[in-house]
């Protein structure tokens, strides 16, 4: 009788406990997440042969790799990084020129993806190639698989970073206009459809973003169940370009890295955490990333102090590389909340 007694009570604790999480806004939540989530490292011989042909570049910043997003989700992770470059024929990387510098074991998009046209998903043309997901409909369509397989899941917040920089080995990049941000956004709702959280769903009524986020107009975790939101990773001319003739971002399909005071601001970087303007932010509605660690310092030092800090600031949205220890060098760093979760209420406006 008391072991059924126990059942039922534990059984309504925890169904109030959901009640209450799911009131809570998508802003009053802190997750952690990976970087450059797609990527898998730089091949041993090829990393070898470029450190020794350029002692001037250390390419230790790079040695680290992900597990798929699939896997990753799975684990609990709610935020994921999503590098693009523009490819609107297909075929401009379908053979990095980092092959022809090192042999490879590995075959290269065996599926023969990059040959089709539409955005191609890699961290550094010719060099740092080696990806889960050779394209975003590649990858949108691993989310969209996992996302209808847990559609009760928590908002998986994604950065997606738009790169353009040529090779210093000679290829050129697709360079990013307001008609390519365009077909970003094409893609973007062809792969999720109305799963995506878009800045016109957080404005509603209110005359700009920024004066919708201030009113902590954001979704309720009971109204993002199931769905994904996007920042744009850049804060110059590649975000002022996707903004260009979408004021408050009307009609756009991702927030962008704006500061306070601009119609457009919501969701943005502050990837120092220990920048103090974190928690101000946090508490007047906006939501912030910032990251754990960076070019694999902290996990070399086992050092927690930055991801400390992250937790206090109210940051909504950590970053590492490190959900799971390094395989390139012994440490045991790994960064994840004390229950082993990667998901909770915030500590600074989630009570």
């Amino acid at each position: 009788m008391k072991q059924i007694l126990f059942t039922v009570l534990f059984a309504g604790a925890f169904q109030l406990s959901h009640a209450q999480s799911d009131n809570l806004k998508i802003n009053q939540i802190q997750v952690i997440g990976s970087h450059n989530s797609y990527r898998h490292a730089i091949e041993t011989d090829l990393y070898n042969t470029i450190q020794a042909k350029d002692t001037s570049r250390s390419l230790k910043g790079l040695q680290y790799t992900h597990i798929s997003l699939t896997d990753q989700l799975n684990k609990g992770l709610r935020n994921l990084e999503i590098d693009v470059q523009g490819d609107p024929q297909g075929g401009k990387f379908v053979h990095p020129k980092g092959l022809d510098i090192a042999k490879s074991q590995e075959a290269y998009d065996p599926n023969g993806e990059m040959k089709k046209p539409g955005f191609k998903v890699f961290h550094m043309i010719d060099i740092d190639f080696r990806t889960s997901c050779y394209t975003l409909q590649s990858c949108l369509a691993e989310l969209k698989k996992w996302s209808n397989a847990n559609p009760d899941h928590v908002p998986v917040f994604i950065t997606l970073e738009p790169k353009d920089d040529d090779s210093y080995l000679g290829t050129k990049a697709e360079k990013f206009t307001p008609e390519l941000f365009d077909a970003l956004d094409k893609e973007l709702r062809k792969g999720l459809g109305n799963k995506i959280i878009t800045p016109d769903m957080v404005r509603g009524k209110y005359k700009t973003l920024e004066e919708a986020v201030l009113n902590n107009n954001w979704p309720t975790l009971k109204n993002a169940k199931g769905k994904f939101i996007f920042l744009l990773d850049n804060n110059g001319a590649k975000r002022d370009l996707y903004a260009l003739n979408h004021p408050s971002l009307k009609g756009r399909a991702v927030f962008i890295n704006a500061e306070p005071g601009k119609p457009e601001a919501a969701w943005m970087f502050r990837n120092n955490s220990e920048d103090t303007s974190i928690t101000d932010l946090v508490k007047k509605g906006y939501i912030i990333r910032t990251r754990a660690d960076s070019d694999t310092k902290e996990a070399r030092k086992n050092d927690y102090s930055h991801f400390e800090v992250a937790k206090k600031s109210g940051a909504q949205v950590i970053s590492t590389d490190y959900y799971l220890p390094s395989t390139f060098f012994n440490s045991p760093y790994q960064i994840k909340y004390d229950d082993g979760t990667y998901v909770r209420t915030n500590p600074v406006n989630g009570k």
